[in-house]
């Protein structure tokens, strides 16, 4: 018995639908119900209750499930103790970090790394929050690094660096003539905002409910980059990460005002599941990177 089918066996538990099990597994949904076929032909029972929608697992269902599940974490922490016991010499680190981390924080941290850990290869990938919370959770990578960290009691959560928010305008906006501007100035503006989805929305959104500010938002993206070419041309304004922004700053093509009512911080936070084992160099790394957090913390407790 494979583990992968048992894996595609759970995922029909629990998302009920071959549909979204074949779609999650990148799969056709023919190969999910030969993958469910094979099971039942193998145990001679029947595993959910066609006739039920959404999809119902049987007794033995039920069991086989309980079982799959203990298995494949079983399996999981089997790769991680493997992978743990690889010398740190010539070893690799996976990490994923959305785009703005992983491009303008993260390089620091890789090269003070480096100089204890020189034959350790640090692979970075860019990838959306939601897709590094599932790859963590996977065991497919060792560290993701998100912003506005979400709790979850499969992962150990840690405060990564504070990231300072400016209000970003093209060089022809008006506001690019002043150091700082009232947050209530950016009522009914033309803004260039994230998408729904996307944690740094919901952040900057909360932000600007709490002052009672309504922006115009006139395009939306899924990443930084994106937004940052869409100001530059004024189509609208944006509330960015000052680190994001450094380089365009420095070349004229972006201008970064301070809001005047509050020193608004993005957190960003670095996520590891909970069962997984990393080597000597990992753990380092993981250390590294949680000293920015507790540094962001002490500046935090000293303006208190």
């Amino acid at each position: 018995m494979h583990i992968e089918m048992l894996k595609i066996f759970c995922n029909i538990a629990d998302l009920g639908s071959f549909s979204k099990t074949a779609e999650k597994n990148f799969i056709s949904q023919s190969a999910v119900s030969q993958q469910l076929a094979q099971l039942e032909v193998a145990h001679k029972c029947q595993l959910i209750n066609r006739k039920k929608r959404p999809i119902e697992l049987t007794k033995p269902g039920q069991v086989l499930y309980q079982a799959s599940k203990d298995i494949l974490d079983r399996y999981e922490q089997l790769k991680s103790e493997l992978n743990a016991l690889k010398s740190s010499t010539g070893s690799r680190i996976n990490v994923a970090a959305i785009f703005s981390i992983g491009m303008h924080t993260l390089p620091s941290y890789v090269k003070k790394f480096m100089v204890s850990y020189p034959n350790v290869n640090v692979h970075i990938e860019y990838f959306s929050a939601a897709r590094i919370y599932e790859m963590v959770l996977a065991g497919d990578i060792d560290i993701g690094l998100v912003a506005v960290p979400k709790r979850d009691k499969r992962l150990e959560v840690y405060e990564f660096e504070n990231e300072p928010l400016v209000v970003v305008c093209s060089p022809k906006h008006p506001f690019s003539r002043e150091s700082q501007v009232d947050i209530h100035r950016l009522q009914f503006e033309r803004f260039v905002a994230f998408e729904k989805d996307v944690p740094t929305r919901l952040w900057i959104d909360t932000i600007l409910g709490r002052y009672n500010i309504v922006v115009r938002p006139v395009m939306e993206f899924d990443n930084i980059e994106t937004i940052k070419r869409a100001v530059e041309i004024n189509s609208g304004i944006s509330i960015l990460p000052q680190t994001a922004i450094s380089q365009e700053v420095a070349g004229g093509t972006l201008k970064a005002v301070d809001l005047s009512n509050d020193k608004f911080v993005r957190p960003t936070g670095i996520i590891v599941r909970k069962d997984k084992l990393l080597g000597q160099a990992g753990r380092y790394f993981i250390e590294l990177l949680r000293k920015a957090g507790d540094r962001e913390q002490g500046i935090g407790d000293r303006r208190k």
